[in-house]
């Protein structure tokens, strides 16, 4: 047993700030917790995963950053996925809910039964969840994906499921 300088026990106090501890909070929805994160711009965003995908030499380790972004994804609850919140369009299962935040943000979290897709849905929360509808409504997601490599290299079926989440977000972002 440890003692302090008076020769009494130290006592067990915890203190915390979370509503979870962090290990109950699963993959990237910590950042959600980190203030600054949510603050930063699209632009910022997409440059940081730039800087990300610059390190990626070839198509193969791309992919495989995509899908080990997938796996870092946390899935959505079961009462979640509804039809409501299907993306249709995606050769895979995909479900995806967006939330309006205060001052005009919207939250984005998505599941796929498909590890690349659920990649390519972690991609686009990093990118647009927390930004306002403005942001989203004005960038150029194809033209950010086709700069790091992502768009060519999907096969057709990928790419129709990929524009089927983009449009999902941009129509969200819209109304």
């Amino acid at each position: 047993m440890l003692a302090s300088a008076s020769g009494k026990s130290p006592s067990k106090t915890t203190i915390s700030t979370l509503a979870k501890p962090l290990a109950a909070v699963p993959g990237v929805f910590f950042c959600a917790n980190i203030t600054h994160m949510r603050r930063m711009t699209i632009t910022e965003r997409a440059a940081n995963i730039e800087d990300e995908f610059a390190f990626l030499e070839d198509w193969e380790d791309r992919y495989a950053h995509i899908i080990d972004l997938g796996k870092a994804n946390p899935p959505l609850e079961i009462h979640e996925r509804t039809e409501d919140s299907k993306v249709r369009g995606c050769a895979s299962q995909v479900w995806m809910v967006i939330t309006p935040l205060g001052d005009d943000r919207l939250e984005i979290r998505a599941e796929s039964d498909a590890m690349i897709v659920s990649g390519l849905i972690s991609l686009l929360i990093q990118l647009f969840s927390g930004a306002s509808r403005t942001e989203i409504s004005d960038f150029d997601a194809d033209a950010f994906l086709e700069k790091i490599g992502v768009k060519g290299a999907l096969s057709a079926q990928r790419s129709n499921g990929l524009a089927s989440m983009l449009a999902r977000i941009k129509q969200t972002a819209a109304a």
